[in-house]
């Protein structure tokens, strides 16, 4: 890649919004440097929902990326596991096809309908306990309902014991902490395979309803009755649980912020001229969960509308966050959260092929989540300044290290 120095993303999250404005400036495709990785960053829409569903892209790094088949990539990188993994994330053509038909077989729509019910009592539990807080004790909503409520629900979709959430959680967080270097990642990783090595192991024991017994005994009917592989399994459980995991979490997360520090677009949903379906669209759209989502690859050249040509071999950043909010498709209001907004068109949970199949699940508890606390704590607000909430230590994952909120608690619960 010889044009020009490339821009580098701050692993932190602190330059998050210096960054999107500098994507929204340039061409639709600009040179970024991922912890020492470059590559082109996509944050048109239109570019990207076209790339998202071109065949001449492809998420497989040990068929496309030179630097990954070298060798180079796995010595150095602290997100190597992001392109190294054996499942349908990283999987390209027929392969993918193969891989998404098993695991669409777990993530059926009548499974997540059946899981709404949960969902809701879980929700209720949540709630529930924060009013036992204090009158006047600070709450971390990130802490105490974004994070317990998808980790509960992932957890008994995937049979998960409970007495493993914890150790889940801490190894999830690692996947998408990009402060950590190459050898604490890698701890991380071995942990992680630990964790779900022993999952699998038990459920091949004490088989049930879960997805990941269905995983286990996934056959592929279109394939031959082909099954996972033993890496393609683990891989795919890893797959499943973190997506279904942190996305929700940072949706949550974002949405309730946007409508703390939005006090005009709160009371639009109040009055009935928005729906919560508004709130949970307008948030994935203005705060994507996941900004930046590595990699893609060229499998020929690619000439874009610019005349920018993205060489076969070269490596291809899908940049969520700064799409959503690009004023090419949102105009001068791309930037402000407006739920009555009438196009909120956004890419959060991808497009084309590699579409997230777990899109409905976080709808459906940010649904159950969001009502259920804004009706309860119809008062509350922000402990402290917006300015002042910590972004996540990721250039991957759009979030905070805790939501910080008073309750109000004794104009509630009279």
């Amino acid at each position: 890649m010889d044009r020009a120095l490339p821009l580098v993303l701050d692993p932190t999250g602190h330059a998050r919004p210096h960054e999107e404005a500098a994507l929204h400036s340039a061409a639709s495709a600009t040179l970024v440097d991922i912890l020492g990785v470059t590559a082109w960053s996509i944050s048109d829409p239109a570019v990207l929902k076209s790339l998202l569903n071109d065949s001449r892209v492809s998420k497989d790094a040990s068929q496309h990326w030179p630097e990954f088949i070298s060798g180079e990539i796995t010595e150095k990188w602290p997100l190597a596991l992001w392109v190294g993994v054996n499942n349908m994330f990283t999987a390209y053509g027929d392969n993918h096809r193969r891989l998404r038909r098993l695991v669409s077989k777990a993530f059926t729509a009548r499974r997540t309908i059946e899981m709404v019910p949960r969902i809701e009592q879980i929700t209720d539990r949540l709630i529930d306990d924060l009013v036992k807080a204090d009158a006047d004790e600070v709450v971390d909503l990130r802490e105490t309902l974004a994070y317990p409520l998808p980790i509960q629900v992932i957890g008994d979709l995937m049979g998960l014991p409970e007495d493993t959430w914890p150790r889940f959680r801490t190894v999830v967080d690692g996947v998408f902490d990009t402060t950590l270097t190459s050898a604490e990642a890698r701890t991380n990783t071995m942990a992680l395979y630990a964790i779900l090595t022993e999952l699998v192991a038990a459920k091949r024991a004490t088989p049930g309803g879960d997805i990941t017994s269905v995983l286990i005994n996934a056959r592929d009917d279109e394939g031959g009755g082909s099954v996972l592989t033993e890496t393609e399994l683990l891989d795919t459980l890893l797959l499943v649980i973190s997506a279904g995991y942190e996305t929700t979490v940072n949706l949550l997360d974002q949405a309730v912020t946007a409508l703390l520090t939005h006090p005009d677009q709160l009371a639009h949903v109040r009055a009935g001229r928005a729906s919560w379906d508004d709130v949970i669209e307008e948030a994935l759209r203005y705060a994507a969960p996941i900004s930046h989502l590595p990699l893609r690859y060229a499998v020929e050249d690619i000439l874009l509308p610019e005349g920018i040509v993205i060489h076969q071999g070269e490596a291809i950043l899908a940049s969520y966050g700064a799409a959503g909010r690009h004023p090419n498709l949102h105009g001068e209001t791309a930037g402000t959260f407006d739920v009555m907004r009438e196009d909120k068109q956004h890419l959060s949970f991808g497009h084309g092929a590699h579409f997230c199949l777990g899109a409905p699940l976080a709808r459906a508890e940010a649904r159950s989540a969001l009502p259920a606390l804004f009706n309860r704590f119809p008062d509350m607000s922000l402990a402290v300044p917006a300015a002042e909430l910590e972004p996540l230590a990721s250039l991957l994952v759009n979030g905070h290290r805790t939501l910080p909120v008073r309750l109000h608690l004794s104009s509630t619960t009279g």
